[in-house]
């Protein structure tokens, strides 16, 4: 499921028009990614929790050439599934 998908889905089951059902969805995402970018963890209780986690640099290596390259340390979001999705999830 992609994007329009989901905000097609929001549309039929609020029946809101497409256009506000798309203004929903971008304010909802958009305030998860401002919280995040503000290094805030953003949790959804019984879907699961984003976060930011911190990678330290390090020496790597190209795997084309073998050149050893130093790569910088970087920030990068993170998201753990909560135990009731994963349950629902996990049906098997």
């Amino acid at each position: 499921m992609n994007k329009s998908q989901l905000i097609e889905d929001l549309a039929k089951k609020t029946s809101l028009p497409l256009k506000k059902a798309e203004e929903v969805f971008n304010s909802v995402f958009g305030d998860i990614e401002k919280a995040l970018i503000r290094d805030e963890r953003v949790e959804i209780r019984g879907f699961g929790s984003f976060k930011i986690k911190e990678y330290d640099g390090y020496k790597g290596r190209n795997p084309k050439t073998g050149q050893i390259i130093e790569v910088n340390p970087k920030k990068l979001p993170f998201f753990k599934v909560g135990k009731e999705l994963k349950e629902r999830v996990d049906i098997y």
